[in-house]
Formats: structure tokens, C-alpha cells, sequence
């Protein structure tokens, strides 16, 4: 913080998906080395801010936003020590280095989630949403996936559907988990203390759901072929999206971020909300970041 003026007022922000970006090592893919040999293109263009898009070790369902490991870099992009330089020279050339951070959902090979499907007694099986089947032995409701179909998948060895809203690949955490948000303190700090200036919260509105799962009022029927995004507006996302106690998470990661003069940006979508529900997210100044 400058003065009473936040680092970010004003910043010029650049997007990097880091597999297309710059390839530093001639594999073709693009990689933290080839990102870091060109950062002083960025600054010539005036550029303040590099956001990374996800880097994390993945098996790259949807594109890295399936993470396996949150504290990791994919070896297609480097290594942690690769990181660290790109961070080291962000910062010499006077560019702050903000990351995605995707918190509503892991990969179905994160270890976490690896646990959880083992048994219904597994101690991690909470930190994900599972449900019986309905009466009829489909999906527990009727949310539907924002990439098409019903928003849940049967697990055969265990007998109950989980919960993704996005990929099969992608099974939401329950966020109403004390053990999930202690986690994720754990997972900013690494970060914070590796030097990166800022999060990019994917899905920011979507973390915490409603706790009995209910079905979400209907506003237009779902015909055979319709388009992912269309089905999802057939919904209205009264209970799968944006509860109060989501809140309460960036308030949080402030109390942990406001240590390192931190930027916190969410992705906050809600369809058809007054400008009002998305203002709580930065109106009270305790919560996402704001100027």
C-alpha cells in the first residue's frame, strides 16, 4: 500500500496462459523459463500485473483448472525452483505476479479426493459433497453441469453420486468443511511465501452450496440437445451458487492476505443478480479486493 492509494489502483493487468506463452526448453509447450526470458516485454508494454493462469501439477482437465496438487508446479511447465525465478524477475522489473487460484473443485487425482472415494468411512470423504441416489437411482437433484448433462457423477464402488458442477474430472469440495478451509490458509501461505502479490479466485460465487442440496427452482424446460449454457439458464442457481457463507471464506483469506498487502480478485458471474449480490463481495472492505 502506497500512501492511502492500494499497488493494484490503476494496474494494467496481463493474462498468461502459460502453456502457449513462451517455450523456454523446445518440448513446444510453453513453460515458466520461456515466460521469464520474456518478461521484459511485458514491462516495455507498460504492462503492471502478470496473471498466471493454472500451472499446478494436473492432469489438465479443463486446461490445468483440475489440480492435483496445489502446492506444485506441472513438470510441462517447470519446477518450483523455475517459479521462484520467474517471481525473483517479475519482481526486479517491477512486475507483480498474481496466480490463479481455482478452490471450488479439485482433480479426481488429487490425493484428497483419491481418499474420499476409497469408502463412505474415509476421513476425507467429507471434504467432498456425496449423495444416495434418488428415488428413482439418478442423480440426489436436479442441478445440472455447467459443461452439459447432470451436475453429478455415480461412483460405482461406493454407491453415491458426487458432486461436480463443471467436469466429472472436477468434484466440488464442501466448503462447509472446517479441514477444507484449513487447507486452503495452508495453500495461500506457501504461495504468499514464495512472493506472488495476488489470487485470482476461480468461481469465487460458487465454493459454499446450500447444505440440504435442494433442487433449484426451474424456469424453462431442458430439451434433449440443448446447449451446456443454455440448460444452466433453464435454472435458477438459488442454492449451488453465491450463499451468504461464502463470505465469510474471503474474510478469511483478508486476515491472511492483508499480511502481504496482497491483491484478492474474484470471479464473481451471477446471472440476472442485481449489481447489489455482487457488491457484498467487496462492499463491507473485509472481503475480495476493491479500489
Amino acid at each position: 500500500m502506497t500512501g492511502t492509494r492500494p499497488w493494484w489502483a490503476g494496474a494494467v493487468g496481463y493474462e498468461v496462459y502459460i502453456r502457449s506463452f513462451a517455450d523456454g526448453d523446445g518440448d513446444g509447450v510453453g513453460d515458466f523459463p520461456g515466460l521469464t526470458e520474456r518478461l521484459d516485454h511485458l514491462a516495455r508494454l507498460g504492462v503492471d500485473i502478470v496473471w498466471v493462469a493454472p500451472f499446478y501439477t494436473s492432469p489438465q482437465a479443463d486446461f490445468g483448472y483440475a489440480v492435483a496438487d496445489y502446492c506444485d508446479v506441472d513438470p510441462r511447465f517447470g519446477d518450483l525452483t523455475a517459479f521462484d525465478r520467474f517471481v525473483a524477475r517479475a519482481h526486479e522489473l517491477g512486475l507483480r505476479v498474481v496466480i490463479d487460484l481455482v478452490p471450488n473443485h479439485t482433480s479426481d487425482r488429487h490425493p484428497w479426493f483419491l481418499d474420499a472415494r476409497r469408502s463412505r468411512e474415509d476421513p476425507r470423504r467429507d471434504w467432498y459433497l456425496w449423495r444416495d441416489p434418488g428415488p428413482d437411482g439418478g442423480p440426489p437433484n436436479n442441478w445440472v453441469s455447467h459443461f452439459g448433462g447432470p451436475a453429478w457423477t455415480l461412483d460405482p464402488a461406493t454407491g453415491q453420486f458426487y458432486l461436480p458442477l463443471f467436469l466429472p474430472e472436477q468434484p466440488d469440495l464442501n466448503w462447509r468443511n472446517p479441514a477444507v478451509r484449513d487447507a486452503f490458509d495452508d495453500i495461500l501461505r506457501f504461495w504468499l511465501r514464495r512472493g506472488v502479490d495476488g489470487f485470482r479466485i476461480d468461481v469465487a460465487h460458487g465454493l459454499v452450496k446450500q447444505p440440504e442440496l435442494p433442487d433449484n427452482p426451474q424456469r424453462a424446460p431442458v430439451t434433449p440437445g440443448m446447449p451446456p449454457r443454455t440448460a444452466v439458464r433453464a435454472f435458477e442457481d438459488r442454492f449451488d451458487l453465491d450463499q451468504p457463507e461464502v463470505l465469510d471464506v474471503y474474510r478469511r483469506w483478508r486476515r491472511i492476505t492483508d499480511e502481504y498487502d496482497t491483491l484478492l480478485i474474484g470471479e464473481v458471474c451471477l446471472r440476472a443478480a442485481a449489481p447489489s449480490r455482487v457488491a457484498r463481495y467487496v462492499l463491507t472492505g473485509d472481503g475480495l479486493r476493491t479500489t
